[in-house]
């Protein structure tokens, strides 16, 4: 259990981390959640890709047509991600950030594999009506690997959301009683006991 403000926030970033990097950790798909601009919340899964302490961004990729970038860019964000093995919910708030342009995003879209660019293959924006059930992917496309030159096109759906963290939550759940801890980056991530 936890009784150490800096082992708390080392133990949220480390699951963060971790969940970046692996694909069958609990925290790989946290709740990224937000307002609509008429004010309604709306909430999603999303993968993380990547979890950077030292910035204190976090880093997810999306359709750049997809109407969540217009509810994300440059609005608050909060992100909610659960780790049952160790009992730990880590609450994150921040700013997302929209970008579509530029050497980063190429690098991470020359790094992804074939099958991880073909979802921006898609023909039409994601949540567009459709008559019957399908991917939205070209017919020719679908259930195979496409060639790179047929991905070319699809760069130009391919955005990343980066959260600049400025608050972390962090619960640890136990018998024995629970912990909470909350960092703020106007505080230089000192962090502050709170009852859970």
């Amino acid at each position: 259990m936890e009784t150490d403000l800096a082992a708390a926030l080392d133990t949220a970033w480390h699951l963060l981390t971790r969940g970046a990097a692996d694909r069958r950790s609990p925290m790989h798909t946290p709740v990224v959640a937000s307002v609509t601009a008429d004010g309604a919340p709306d909430a999603r899964v999303m993968v993380l890709r990547a979890a950077d302490r030292a910035t204190a961004r976090l880093r997810f990729h999306t359709d750049a047509r997809s109407p969540k970038c217009a509810a994300l860019d440059g609005r608050p964000v909060s992100v909610l991600g659960y780790h049952p093995g160790e009992a730990v919910q880590v609450r994150l708030a921040g700013t997302a950030r929209i970008v579509t342009d530029g050497a980063e995003v190429d690098a991470i879209w020359s790094n992804s594999t074939p099958f991880a660019r073909r979802c921006y293959m898609v023909e039409a924006a994601p949540g567009t009506p459709r008559a019957t059930a399908g991917s939205g992917l070209p017919t020719d496309v679908e259930g195979r690997k496409p060639e790179l030159f047929e991905l070319v096109p699809a760069r130009a759906n391919f955005a990343l959301v980066m959260i600049e963290l400025t608050a972390i939550d962090w619960l640890h759940l136990a018998q024995g009683g629970h912990r909470r801890a909350v960092f703020s980056a106007s505080d230089g991530w000192r962090g502050q006991w709170r009852v859970p």
